[in-house]
């Protein structure tokens, strides 16, 4: 059975789909810009088939999470997600867990995989390793890779932050296609994910995520010490798997990632995969994520 619940973590209180038995082994899988948590619908109840209990977190500026104060900055650097994931972890008195995510949310699962790894038995995560490496960002990256960037670019600018507040199905729409060539989403589809873009903090969130990583704007005071670990791009040493797409819209490929894995680690591509993984191949995405359980325990 699929329930939605609500707690208070950290600044957040955190909405989220759990599925399974609450007394399985946890799995907590963290969804990217722009999904939301039905990127994980079908992969968690296979999942859950194999004793899972899926703990599927809305991130901040998101469906139905919530800041519990007006002071928060609505910061969506890397820091304070990962520091979201941790407290949604400390909240629900989950000691340790099989962490998932691509994107946003598989950045927050490697940030807390790499400082805080005896809380993460084991890791599967899109796009490999995820940390952002900030000090360099204004390094250029080749033509064709600096192409797919063109939202975060907009991104930096007024004219793009209107644009994203007046009409951001309208973006988000285009991103799914333009990222996942492959996967022939309706509408219906499109529209269950975009509700949670309605979130009154979505765009403040968004457009922050994408200058910090910049450097173009300050972070939350209260994440600088994470966010001041995260420079030294540490290693990620807990047991896992790391994914591609190969026809994923936005990112080239990121097999050179592994030496960032000093535990054991494994690299598969999805064929005919885009961005969004785990909502393209459901049962690949599961398969991965009790690979990795499996990996930890061997």
């Amino acid at each position: 059975m699929v329930t939605i619940q609500k707690i208070k973590a950290g600044v957040l209180e955190v909405a989220f789909r759990s599925v399974g038995p609450h007394d399985g082994w946890p799995c907590i899988l963290g969804h990217g810009f722009p999904y939301d948590v039905h990127a994980y619908d079908q992969a968690a109840d296979i999942l859950a088939k194999n004793g899972a209990r899926v703990i599927v977190p809305y991130l901040r500026g998101y469906g139905p999470t919530r800041f519990l104060s007006r002071d928060t900055p609505r910061s969506g650097e890397q820091a304070a997600l990962g520091a979201d994931l941790l407290a949604l972890m400390d909240a629900l008195r989950i000691e340790r867990a099989v962490l998932g995510g691509y994107d946003w949310g598989g950045r927050a699962a490697c940030i807390v995989s790499a400082l805080w790894p005896d809380r993460v038995q084991a890791l599967v995560t899109g796009n490999s390793y995820n940390i952002q490496n900030i000090a360099k960002s204004w390094e250029p990256a080749p033509a064709a890779e600096e192409a797919t960037f063109w939202y975060q670019y907009f991104f930096h600018s007024e004219r793009g932050r209107r644009a994203l507040q007046r009409d951001r199905r309208d973006i988000n729409r285009l991103l799914w296609k333009m990222w996942s060539p492959t996967w022939n989403f309706d509408e219906e589809t499109f529209e269950r994910s975009a509700v949670s873009f309605d979130n009154p903090d979505f765009v403040d969130v968004v457009i922050h995520s994408y200058r910090h990583r910049y450097g173009l704007v300050p972070g939350d005071p209260a994440v600088a010490h994470i966010e001041t670990q995260l420079v030294a791009q540490p290693p990620i040493s807990v047991p896992a798997i790391s994914i591609d797409g190969d026809v994923d819209g936005v990112n080239a490929g990121t097999a050179d990632h592994a030496g960032k894995f000093t535990g054991k680690h494994e690299h598969r591509v999805f064929r005919q995969a885009g961005h969004n993984l785990p909502q393209e191949r459901p049962e690949d995405w599961a398969v991965a994520v009790l690979d990795a359980r499996n990996m930890a325990q061997s």
